[in-house]
C-alpha cells in the first residue's frame, strides 16, 4: 500500500509559496496515492513498485502511478536555500560527473538550463519536462504530457528504459496560485531550490 512521502523541508517559500505546497503536496499528491491504492487492490499490480506499475499499466492506474512517481521525484529534488544560509539565494551549482556531462553535451550549465526552461515553457497543456539519461549515461531533455515518465520509454535503437534525473512540473496547479499564467517565470525561479547533490546521485546511481 502506497503512502504519502515525507518532505525533507517545511517550506520552499518564496520560490513556491506555502499555500501552493499545501495544495500540491497535501491534496493533489495525496489524492493520487488514495486513488492508486483503490485501483490496484486485488489486481496484478498490488505489491508492485511504482516503476513497475508505470512500465506495465495503462489508463487510470498508469495515470495515478505516474503522477505519484513524478511528484515523489519532483518534491525530493528541492531544498530551501535557508537550509544552507542562503537568504533566498540559489543553492550551490552542480559539480562532478553530472556537470561534466552537461558541459559535454550543452557547452555550459546556463545553456542547458535555458533549453530546459524553453522545453518546459513550450510543452502544450499539462505535463512534465525531464532531464533523463540512457544506459550509456547520455543526457536528454524530454517533454511528457499528463502523467508520463521516462521510465515508461526506451530510446529507439537502445535497450533499457530511460532514467529520470530532474523534473519541473508544468501542470497549472504547480504554479498558478503564485505565478498565474507566467509559467516561464516559475520555471526560472525553480533553479534556486534544486538540490544538485540529489540530482547527481540520481545520475550516478
Amino acid at each position: 500500500m502506497f503512502k504519502l512521502i515525507d518532505l525533507p523541508y517545511a517550506s520552499l517559500a518564496p520560490v513556491i509559496s506555502d499555500e501552493t505546497l499545501s495544495f500540491h503536496y497535501g491534496k493533489h499528491l495525496q489524492a493520487y496515492v488514495d486513488n492508486l491504492n483503490k485501483l490496484i487492490a486485488g489486481t496484478e499490480f498490488e505489491g508492485k513498485s511504482l516503476e513497475d506499475i508505470v512500465k506495465n499499466s495503462t489508463g487510470a492506474i498508469f495515470n495515478n502511478a505516474g503522477q505519484i512517481l513524478n511528484h515523489e521525484l519532483y518534491f525530493t529534488q528541492f531544498k530551501t536555500p535557508d537550509q544552507v544560509g542562503g537568504n533566498g539565494a540559489s543553492l550551490p551549482a552542480p559539480t562532478g560527473n553530472l556537470l561534466k556531462q552537461i558541459e559535454k553535451q550543452w557547452g555550459t550549465l546556463d545553456a542547458f538550463m535555458a533549453e530546459f526552461e524553453q522545453k518546459g515553457t513550450t510543452l502544450f497543456g499539462s505535463g512534465w519536462v525531464w532531464l533523463q539519461t540512457n544506459a550509456d549515461g547520455e543526457l536528454s531533455i524530454g517533454q511528457y504530457a499528463g502523467a508520463d515518465n521516462p521510465v515508461a520509454h526506451v530510446m529507439p535503437g537502445q535497450t533499457g528504459h530511460l532514467k529520470p534525473i530532474l523534473t519541473f512540473d508544468v501542470w497549472e496547479h504547480a504554479y498558478y496560485l503564485d505565478y498565474q499564467n507566467r509559467r516561464a517565470a516559475h520555471l526560472k525561479e525553480l533553479w534556486k531550490i534544486v538540490d544538485w547533490e540529489v540530482i547527481e546521485k540520481r545520475f550516478t546511481k
